[in-house]
């Protein structure tokens, strides 16, 4: 077991009053108020919020400028190129505009880059390619907000220039404080704009796009509720981007899911069937966990025009083909991952890196558009904030995945000289630089690093220390209403001390299963599971009297018949 610190929240509210009030459990009252929702109004919202209470698309900056240039540029017959990015995020932005503009009669096209010969991002190349090509207007998504010469470059070409994105306002710090560099388009919708009144600011690339649909549906008198065709794949985005499922994204994600269940997308249905979900109920697990990786694939390892092809499939055998594809693809990608994660585990258990409170791995032969998801499974097992490092036609490319108590993409500011391109989040980034900057860029990362062996050690915050006996059917039912989990609104965890562990026994192909019996100390059992290493669990269990375990319930159905069982998270 890793070194965890285990903490209890502590937030305070009358939880019995909420209880009442609502008529849940004040076990849920407490859980609702773990997630920072305060007051009767929004744990309201928060139980029963839906789309009707969305914010307008109207207060987002540049919002109606965007919406009746694109209008005019419409009805004049102008030739329309989307620019999009080949991640989840990237691919369902690209979907919802292209669809819904040649809805309202645009001449749209599209592109999306290659992650290989392109990059990420608005290039010089794209602009002259668009400019080559007749092309009147670029509309980019999950991109453009960093590209200011490039969008400067495509208005001396006399193009028209509009950036719908979702990532950091690239900035500089001096003497007179923080200059943000916000792009020289015609209009610019991004919430993170400090000036843009739209109060959901963490919202993804596909949201952003959607709401200027609806913004445009809007202004030529379309029914409101049709722009609710896009609704599931701003769900898949928000889930796939891994935004905070809180506000906003909770509620585009309940109801998005929900419309995934039986979409009328025949991509979208045919991608389900591929994996074995079939017409059942969708969570943000399959999305983030089953179809995402899969329509992450084609930009990963062919190109993220496939996983486009595949919202747009006219019918369900063209669908299910492609579905197939992409569904190989992403095995595929499992192994080549899986390969990366061992040559980057070797280089932090067994050189100097490793010891680096910031890890720059260095994999010259990895694949790059695996070097997020490899970096991503690396912080989760060091907690550490992670950048893995590979060779490109074009120098060295990298992904990076954070911790909470370190913003990656303000580090990345302070090493700017050293770098070709950036961009990101405070969670995850991207970057470019030269094969000779690799070890400078390491050394000022880590020399610039304030974190804390604290700030290191994994958190695990417990939402109720809770005897199992408490635990009913009727509580297990009523965790339901928090769903969906995700980040930001994590799936509740629970504890007990001192648990006899019987009945051990061990499954699995990888022996990565073990089932048992808890007994507390009234004597009383429940069920218990563990996924992990399952031989590891059980060394550990035999040196002891009794464990402590962190714990979710859950209703396990075998053979027709139900009972309560505890899914064990932790121990020690």
């Amino acid at each position: 077991m890793n070194r965890e610190r285990w903490v209890v929240a502590a937030k305070r509210a009358d939880f019995y009053a909420i209880g009442r009030e609502f008529g849940i459990d004040p076990v849920i009252a407490r859980l609702i108020r773990n997630r920072d929702v305060e007051g009767m109004d929004n744990i309201r919202a928060y139980l029963y919020g839906d789309v009707t209470q969305l914010p307008s698309p109207r207060l987002m900056k540049d919002e109606e400028k965007a919406v009746n240039i694109l209008d005019e540029k419409i009805k004049a017959g102008k030739r329309i190129r989307i620019i999009g990015d080949y991640d989840i995020d990237g691919v369902t932005s690209t979907y919802i505009l292209l669809k819904s503009l040649r809805t309202l009669g645009a001449q749209a096209d599209i592109y999306i880059p290659d992650r290989v010969a392109d990059g990420y991002g608005l290039h010089m190349q794209l602009i002259q390619k668009a400019y080559e090509d007749g092309i009147d207007t670029i509309v980019t998504c999950d991109n453009g907000i960093a590209a200011y010469e490039e969008i400067a470059r495509a208005k001396s070409l006399g193009m028209t220039v509009i950036v719908t994105d979702h990532h950091e306002i690239p900035y500089e710090d001096g003497e007179n404080g923080r200059t943000y560099r916000i792009p020289p388009a015609d209009a610019v919708i991004n919430p993170r704009q400090p000036d843009c009144p739209y109060p959901s600011k963490n919202i993804c690339g596909a949201v952003v796009a959607w709401k200027l649909v609806q913004g445009l549906y809007e202004h030529r008198g379309f029914p409101g509720e049709a722009a609710m065709e896009f609704l599931e794949f701003a769900a898949i985005a928000t889930v796939g981007d891994v935004m905070d499922l809180q506000g906003e994204n909770r509620i585009i994600v309940k109801a998005g899911l929900k419309a995934l269940e039986s979409t009328k997308n025949p991509g979208l249905r045919a991608l389900k069937q591929a994996n074995g979900l079939g017409e059942g109920p969708v969570t943000a697990y399959h999305v983030g966990f089953v179809l995402g990786p899969c329509i992450n694939a084609s930009g990963r390892l062919d190109t993220a025009q496939r996983s486009l092809e595949l919202f747009l499939a006219p019918d369900g055998d063209t669908a299910a083909r492609i579905a197939g594809d992409l569904t190989a693809l992403n095995q595929s990608r499992k192994a080549l991952t899986e390969k990366g994660r061992e040559e980057a585990r070797h280089l932090v258990e067994e050189t100097a890196a490793g010891r680096d409170r910031v890890l720059v791995l260095y994999l010259p032969d990895c694949h790059e558009s695996l070097a997020g998801i490899i970096a991503g499974r690396i912080r989760e097992e060091y907690h550490k904030p992670v950048f893995v490092l590979t060779d490109s036609e074009k120098g060295v490319k990298g992904s990076g995945r954070s911790i909470e108590a370190y913003s990656m993409y303000e580090e990345l500011v302070k090493c700017r000289d050293l770098l070709t391109q950036f961009g990101g989040h405070p969670m995850a980034a991207g970057l470019s630089l030269e094969r000779d900057n690799v070890d400078a860029f390491r050394k000022r990362l880590n020399g610039n690093c304030t974190l804390t062996e604290k700030d290191l050690t994994p958190k695990i915050v417990i939402d109720v220390p809770m005897p199992f006996s408490y635990i009913t059917r009727s509580l297990v039912d009523q965790l339901s209403l928090l769903e969906p989990f995700g980040k930001g609104n994590t799936k509740p965890l629970f504890a007990q001390k001192e648990l006899r562990v019987l009945e051990l026994r061990i499954f699995g192909k990888n022996r990565n299963v073990a089932k048992m019996q808890l007994s507390d100390g009234e004597g009383r059992v429940m069920d218990g599971i563990y996924f992990g290493d399952a031989p590891d669990f059980e060394a550990f269990v035999k040196d002891r009297e009794t464990i402590s375990i962190t714990y979710y319930p859950e209703i396990d159905t075998y053979n027709g018949r139900a009972h309560l069982q505890l899914v064990i998270r932790n121990y020690c």
